[in-house]
């Protein structure tokens, strides 16, 4: 009974939660950076292929 009561509570106060309008005046918000993913994205991917191979050679 604890559960289902829990259960609806959270559903019902996920409706309340609304977001703020926004503020008028203050300075206009800065223009989002290109972030380049490539350079880490390409290290993870190298260090992953390294451990899987490892846990294999390992295995085996």
């Amino acid at each position: 009974m604890f559960k289902y009561l829990l259960l609806a509570s959270a559903f019902l106060l996920a409706f309340g939660a609304k977001a703020q309008a926004p503020a008028d005046g203050g300075p206009a918000p800065a223009a989002p950076t290109a972030t380049p993913l490539d350079g880490g994205v390409s290290l993870l991917l190298a260090g992953g292929l390294v451990y899987g191979l490892r846990r294999l050679r390992r295995k085996r």
